[in-house]
This record gives C-alpha cells, structure tokens and sequence, in this order.
C-alpha cells in the first residue's frame, strides 16, 4: 500500500483517538468547574454536554478538513514528517478550544459574581502626591525655599 494512505490512516486513528481522550477528560474534570460557574448542577451538566458536543464536531471537522495534503509522500519518513505537522496541528486546535472554553466561562463566572455582590469595593481612602518629593543627598545642600 502507498505511504500516503498509511499516513492517512494513521492521523485519522490518532486524531480521533486524542479527541475522544481530551473530550472525556475535559467532560469529567470540567464538571466540577461549570458546577462552580453556573451554581446550578442540572444546568452545568447540560452545559458539560453541549460543550463535548461541540468540541467533537469543531475538531473531527478540522480533521476532516486538514487530513488532504498536497505534499509528495514517496517513503515512510516523509509520510511521518507530514503525519507529525498534521497532528502538531490537530494538538494546537485542542489547546485552543480549550482556552477559549475556559477563558469565556471564566469571564461569565466573574460577571456573575461581581453582580451577585452587588457594591464596588471600597474606594481609596488618600491620594499619592502627584510627584514624589527630591531626596535630599548628605554632600548636596537643601533646595531653596521661596
């Protein structure tokens, strides 16, 4: 069989293998972070599932999409060169699913508790001068006063 198809079927395999392993381990431990965001564990469950289901969709698409490449594949360690900037690149989209996840319900957490608070925290009780006094060198004498 061809290099290349060998290549096709091994990135498929592993694609969809880090997908699932990432998806199940961000569903399990991820739970435990929308309960605390949402306060309501019903609807951080629905939230959990919803996620799954769109991060299995944006990357098995991604990997559909990315698994043509045009390049030359003639033996086994070209076919591994192209495999490992394929997946390199399969890794890069989990990573950012998972930030903007993250990033995006930390902010509605925070917004969420900052309106749960209700009152701004204090305000500052003095002010700084606007420019600090000149330090005064023993061998120089004061400055003037007018």
């Amino acid at each position: 069989m061809d290099p290349k198809v060998w290549m096709y079927l091994l990135y498929l395999s592993v694609s969809v293998g880090l997908t699932v392993w990432v998806a199940t381990t961000l569903a399990r431990n991820g739970l435990v972070f929308l309960a605390d965001v949402f306060e309501d564990e019903r609807l951080a469950r629905a939230v959990n599932q919803l996620l799954v289901m769109g991060f299995y969709l944006l990357n098995f698409g991604y990997v559909a999409f990315a698994m043509r490449s045009s390049a030359t594949v003639d033996d086994a360690g070209e076919a591994l060169e192209v495999f490992s900037m394929k997946i390199g690149l399969v890794l890069l989209v989990l990573g950012v699913l998972h930030f903007c996840n993250v990033y995006f319900l930390g902010r509605y957490r925070r917004s969420r508790l900052r309106q749960q608070h209700g009152q701004p925290p204090l305000p500052p009780s003095g002010r700084l001068p606007m420019h600090p006094q000149r330090p005064v060198h023993p061998q120089m004498p004061p400055p003037a006063q007018a």
